[in-house]
């Protein structure tokens, strides 16, 4: 892996800022050279943001935002309709967006966008999880799982350490996590397994 360049869009109070950390966490932890970083507009709740990863086995030298990501992460599907979030996207690269709908249904709001769309319900697996709505655990793990940045044993172990490290004093929630990002990385793993994956 030379460079991979991952572009977060999300909504505030979603975790997307949150997950781009951790995913430049674990991935130092793996030894890999990584940038995570917001651009933020207004910073207010329910505002769009964008978050970037750079993550790669050589020294990183650049530090602008990416323009031309190899893989782009939708943590609110709302923003299909405000933003183009397939600007630049390399088109041997992968879109995740987070939504009920199926890819098939989602690549007509993605602009004439050529390369490979998945999806999934991060709504229901963090709800079924923890209880409670939380995007950014099952997206992070849909997109290690597509980007191949980090293997699956890997990456979860490493976020179970971040978890009980971060949820020192609330370890019944580590669980909930956990789950949370075992059962996304599975449904991505099995899409991307039975080529269930649509070609924009």
């Amino acid at each position: 892996m030379a460079l991979t360049e991952i572009r977060w869009h999300g909504r505030g109070g979603q975790g997307a800022k949150t997950a781009a950390l951790l995913l430049a966490d674990v991935c130092f932890k793996n030894d890999k050279y990584v940038q995570g970083f917001p651009e933020y507009g207004p910073e207010r709740m329910g505002a769009p943001i964008t978050a970037y990863n750079r993550i790669s086995d050589r020294e990183l030298r650049v530090h602008s935002n990416i323009y031309e990501p190899d893989f782009v992460v939708v943590v609110d599907e709302t923003l299909l309709e405000a933003t183009d979030v397939t600007e630049g996207l390399n088109p041997e690269g992968a879109i995740v967006i987070n939504t009920t709908k199926s890819a098939d249904e989602v690549k007509t709001h993605l602009r004439g966008y050529q390369g490979k769309v998945f999806t999934l319900d991060a709504r229901r697996i963090s709800v079924e999880a923890l209880g409670k709505y939380f995007p950014n655990s099952p997206m992070l793990a849909a997109i290690v799982a597509v980007s191949g940045v980090i293997d699956r044993d890997t990456f979860l172990s490493q976020m179970r350490d971040s978890y009980r490290n971060k949820f020192a004093k609330k370890p019944e929630v580590i669980d909930g996590n956990m789950k949370a990002l075992t059962v996304a990385y599975d449904e991505i793993a099995a899409q991307i397994n039975k080529g269930d994956v649509c070609n924009g």
